[in-house]
């Protein structure tokens, strides 16, 4: 195992002038080309708040089983709500932990794609209204630094300000609260297998002092341990699509605890809309020179349609709840 830092980010760079934001601007575009993932400061989270969800997230798992399985996702044909332990696969393969799914919270759309069928309510523990309160505010806050970030990569490939937000709809979020429970064998264990994310932009929060996240960079996996007062931040494949490839979605994985330890991590998805295309960004002639094409992996196409990367992702991630609903699109999601 190599130990090699991600590059470290300081968001509150872009409102310190012109020249400090023109240098986040270069270190943003030149660590999603070269890692694909980085540590980001200067977010503007309260203290509080990042202490509050993480108080109602252990609460939440601390519930009995029968409230947690009340909510269990295969009560929802949207892919929302409670995974039990090794309910999710990555690579065909159990992944060691649980975790709650929670998405906009919109109404049931009938017909249309068959992406639609991702859109529809959360399921929420009757006995945790709180949890419900502070995943809100959470998810604002996110919102705001996500969209904060992608005016700043537009620029720096050479768009407009506004290129994305122009391209993205209403977004599509998802937030996991997630707990990879310790295990005692002998070999490290798969809390979440080697995977790309399916759409633009995540940032994900981890429990201080848990180790766990590896990075692969040029074949060799890396660990990414927790920085106090980050967030580890990384593109999807959506981005590597409307690039060319000139920045690239990074494999990673987590590694599960030892007894009796255990891990909490909670990443935020921010992408476009479902029914939203990104077009392909009309780089620079000294980046586009760079762009190294869309990675070539029959068994794992990247689709430009959000919708179609991202029930591409659920159907495979979740096989029970795809058979029990969505059985007319098995053997189609590719």
């Amino acid at each position: 195992m190599t130990d090699l830092n991600l590059p470290i980010l300081d968001l509150s760079q872009l409102d310190a002038g012109p020249a400090a934001a023109a240098e986040f601007r270069e270190a943003l575009r030149r660590a999603t080309r070269d890692v694909g993932f980085f540590y980001l400061t200067g977010a503007g989270i309260a203290p509080e708040l990042e202490g509050r969800l993480h108080t109602e997230a252990r609460r939440f798992f601390e519930l009995p089983e029968a409230d947690k399985l009340a909510i269990e996702n295969v009560n929802s044909p949207h892919f929302r709500g409670y995974t039990r332990v090794g309910g999710e696969r990555t690579q065909g393969k159990v992944d060691w932990r649980e975790q709650i799914d929670i998405g906009p919270e919109r109404a049931p759309v009938a017909g249309g794609p068959a992406f639609n069928r991702l859109i529809g309510p959360n399921l929420w523990p009757a006995a945790q209204p709180e949890l419900r309160e502070v995943v809100a505010e959470w998810h604002a806050a996110l919102s705001g630094i996500a969209r904060k970030l992608l005016r700043a990569w537009a620029l720096a490939l050479g768009a407009k300000a506004d290129y994305f937000d122009e391209h993205f709809g209403e977004p599509s979020t998802l937030i996991k609260i997630v707990r990879y429970p310790g295990t005692d064998a002998p070999e490290p264990q798969q809390g979440v297998g080697a995977h790309k994310d399916s759409g633009v932009l995540t940032l994900l929060w981890v429990e201080p002092g848990k180790h766990g996240l590896q990075v692969e960079r040029d074949g060799v996996w890396v660990d990414a341990p927790p920085l106090p007062g980050t967030f580890v931040v990384n593109i999807g494949e959506l981005l590597e699509y409307a690039t060319r490839g000139y920045l690239r979605a990074t494999n990673h994985r987590v590694v599960s605890p030892r007894k009796p330890e255990d891990r909490i991590s909670i990443p935020f998805f921010f992408n476009p809309a479902l029914d939203q295309r990104l077009p392909v960004i009309e780089l620079p002639a000294e980046l586009a020179v760079k762009a190294r094409g869309v990675t070539d992996d029959p068994a794992n196409p990247i689709h430009a349609l959000y919708g179609e990367n991202a029930l591409k992702s659920r159907l495979r991630a979740h096989p029970d709840v795809a058979a029990l609903h969505h059985a007319d699109l098995l053997g189609a999601s590719g």
